[in-house]
């Protein structure tokens, strides 16, 4: 991190906004930096646009803006980029590239929320560093610039002076970090109460994603045996097996997972088990016993080591986190 400036002035935080920004990118870190102040901080936040006029975001409300970033002149203690649902046609925008180099040379820390990760790759500020950004867009971000090395899981990652977060309300948890960063960790725990928001959220990203899409198999003896797994998740879907119903060896087996679907049998029925877990624990209330034999775990034990593993969360978090928004219950995962 570069060296914060001396002295006991507040602590300045600027967020950079953009036509088509989106709002809680914007405003899930101002609501976390404001609310510290109540618990001792002493932060002063500003909003910038790369020509000083007021934006309207994605989700159609104005944001008043403060000043052009031309004409920011005291460094400020962290620089925060949000991003937008639009990314693509804001990293060919030279004049809003322009305003994230200028901000960052005048920052002791940046950081990205969301797609705003783009825009620092796009400015060059991300070239040799670890990054993280949306897990919709994680593999885009690898692809159009391989000098990212790019952590899809990860809730935020830091390197160096840069600080770069997930989707839309990690931002919130970066915000949160960096609140324990200038503050300690009793004020940054505060406001996440007071927000009633996690300090340390359990798990990463990849508890949100979308359902496993695996490329198609060009052989048919390998499409019959994914269609196999993907019927019946709970039956004995061991190597051997699976090369019997192929016809061919085990080794052979192998060879094809790894050459069509870049994986492992053993890996390709573990994600198939996890799918079919997860639509269990978020459409029923079966007890984990029957959801582990049904989909092929055996035991609840086994089942619980399989999330913890693959989403950093327990069975039961993953059914209160994702079953309902209904506060009725008690909220505790099994």
């Amino acid at each position: 991190m570069k060296d914060r400036p001396s002295g006991r002035k507040p602590l300045l935080v600027t967020v950079l906004v953009f036509p088509g920004v989106r709002l809680l990118d914007v405003t899930g870190p101002i609501e976390v930096f404001t609310t510290a102040n109540d618990f001792g901080g002493r932060y002063r936040v500003r909003t910038v646009s790369p020509d000083g006029a007021d934006v309207v975001t994605a989700a159609g409300t104005g944001l008043r803006v403060d000043l052009a970033a031309a004409q920011v002149q005291a460094a400020s203690d962290v620089i925060i980029i949000p991003g937008g649902p639009e990314w693509p046609p804001l990293i060919k925008d030279d004049t809003l590239l322009d305003a994230v180099r200028a901000l960052d040379a005048r920052s002791c820390r940046t950081a990205s929320i969301c797609t705003g990760a783009f825009l620092l790759a796009a400015a060059g500020l991300l070239d040799g560093r670890k990054a993280t950004t949306h897990w919709r867009c994680a593999d885009q971000l690898a692809l159009r610039y391989p000098k990212v090395s790019v952590e899809a899981d990860a809730l935020f990652v830091r390197d160096g002076h840069i600080m770069t977060s997930a989707g839309v309300s990690s931002g919130i948890d970066l915000s949160l970090a960096l609140v324990e960063e200038h503050l300690g960790a009793d004020v940054a725990r505060a406001v996440a109460k007071d927000m009633v928001v996690f300090m340390q959220r359990p798990g990463g990203q990849s508890q949100f994603s979308v359902r496993t899409h695996t490329p198609r198999a060009r052989q048919e003896m390998l499409r019959r045996v994914l269609d196999a797994v993907a019927e019946d998740p709970s039956a004995p879907h061991t190597l051997a097996a699976m090369a019997r119903r192929a016809g061919v060896s085990p080794r052979h087996m192998s060879r094809l997972f790894h050459d069509e679907m870049s994986t492992t049998p053993a890996r390709y029925v573990e994600q198939v088990r996890m799918e079919a877990a997860q639509a269990m624990l978020e459409d029923s209330d079966d007890p984990m016993g029957t959801v582990a034999r049904r989909t092929g775990f055996g035991s609840p034990e086994s089942l619980r080591r399989a999330f913890t593993r693959n989403l950093g969360i327990t069975p039961g978090a993953y059914r209160a986190r994702f079953r309902t928004t209904d506060t009725a219950g008690d909220g505790k995962p099994a």
